[in-house]
């Protein structure tokens, strides 16, 4: 039995990467670290956004931000530092790997630690308006 998506439409052709970045995006349901996406209006009226996350333990180091193929990918990695004997441990040091889908044309400008936030500024150049007339052929 086959399958039946939304992208399955003879007359949607080439959205097969879409759908599968969707799916990735369905299956990572976790909600460490939690996190807020702020509109931000700058002087020339352009719009910008900025993703917050809440990393606190980790230190620069301990994190990576990436783009790769209209994704940002933020992941943290702490290392264990010498054996201690907790009597407690509510703080967990654990690795997560959090990925937004970028709109075409959206690049990541700034990122910043401080005070165990994670700040990610994205902006999106204006396109250039391209018009270029096609050339009718005639053939008689």
């Amino acid at each position: 039995m086959t399958r039946m998506t939304p992208f399955s439409s003879p007359l949607l052709l080439g959205f097969d990467s879409m759908e599968k970045t969707l799916e990735r995006i369905a299956k990572s349901g976790d909600g460490y670290p939690p996190y807020n996406i702020e509109r931000i209006r700058c002087n020339n009226d352009r719009e910008q956004l900025r993703i917050i996350l809440a990393v606190a333990g980790f230190s620069s180091d301990d994190l990576e931000v990436t783009t790769e193929d209209n994704q940002l990918i933020i992941r943290g990695r702490q290392a264990d530092e010498e054996a201690r004997e907790y009597l407690h441990r509510g703080i967990a040091a654990r690795q997560f790997q959090r990925i937004f889908v970028l709109a075409d044309g959206m690049r990541v400008s700034n990122a910043a630690l401080k005070n165990g936030l994670l700040s990610i500024d994205l902006d999106r150049p204006e396109p250039e308006r391209l018009v270029k007339r096609i050339n009718i052929a005639v053939e008689d």
